[in-house]
């Protein structure tokens, strides 16, 4: 199973895009683990996480975010902005 953690700043944005990232996988008949937390929360969460996903206004934070999660072996991207408004 791939554990993907969507952060944002407060943790409510990425709440809603887990929830639909969770139903389109289960569509798929995929099993996956989607969960959503603040950018804050990261520390926490950083051992249970193969995928950091980023909303895009915290884009800026991908180079920092990537170099923290690196020796964890967690590929991250920031999730496009049309992602987000859908």
């Amino acid at each position: 199973m791939k554990n993907i953690l969507l952060i944002c700043g407060s943790g409510a944005s990425s709440g809603f895009m887990a929830a639909s990232i969770r139903k389109a996988a289960k569509k798929r008949g995929e099993t996956i683990s989607v969960k959503a937390a603040s950018e804050s929360q990261l520390d926490e969460r950083i051992n249970e996480i193969d995928y950091l996903l980023i909303g895009p206004h915290l884009s800026y934070m991908l180079d920092d975010l990537t170099e923290q999660v690196k020796d964890k072996h967690v590929k991250a991207a920031v999730i496009p902005q049309i992602f987000m408004a859908r």
